[in-house]
């Protein structure tokens, strides 16, 4: 804890940068989408060609796998960087569909727990929300990717001012006798 005393004003620095790109987000939710997506992009075709990579050093037990992973990659990181506005709408449909599919098999099981369990109708409930909220994307896909850069700039937000918090308490910290 002593070290950690020390770095206090790295998770200050850290708590800062994920309060302004929270702000920003809210702010300039397109840019943040655009920006999100050109990640994604850079980090999928990065991954790609590692696996790529690795794919042609290891045996040929793993090699088949290792190499489809590496080429999807890369190909997932290309479209993402040509056509940016598919791949944050291909995003959003996907939350859409496990949604719906999660919503559904929780509304499922909720009725078949229903002798086994009190409260069940908790299940069912939040499954229907899950599958009205997959539903609700996939009508109104616009509003519901600005909804997800504005809970990501929330969060960051949120998340920002914990690390702030945190910085400041370890700042002081200084460790009891005999303890590391």
């Amino acid at each position: 804890m002593g070290e950690l005393s020390r770095t206090w004003w790295l998770l200050l620095i850290r708590g800062l940068a994920a309060v302004i790109f929270g702000i920003l987000a809210l702010i300039w939710p397109g840019i943040t989408l655009l920006v999100l997506v050109t990640f994604f992009g850079a980090y999928a075709l990065v991954s790609g060609i590692f696996a790529l990579f690795a794919g042609f050093r290891h045996g040929t037990r793993s090699r088949a796998w290792l190499l489809a992973s590496g080429v999807i990659g890369i190909l997932a990181g290309i479209v993402a960087f040509v056509w940016p506005g598919i791949t944050s709408l291909a995003l959003l449909y996907v939350v859409a569909f496990w949604a719906m599919l999660t919503g559904v098999s929780e509304i499922v099981a909720g009725i078949h727990l229903r002798k086994l369990i009190d409260n069940e109708w908790m299940f069912i409930v939040g499954g229907a929300l899950s599958a009205i909220f997959g539903v609700l994307l996939l009508i109104w896909p616009g509003a519901g990717l600005l909804s997800l850069v504005w809970l990501i700039g929330a969060f960051a937000v949120l998340y920002g001012i914990a690390m702030i918090a945190l910085s400041l308490r370890v700042k002081n910290f200084t460790p009891k006798a005999g303890v590391p």
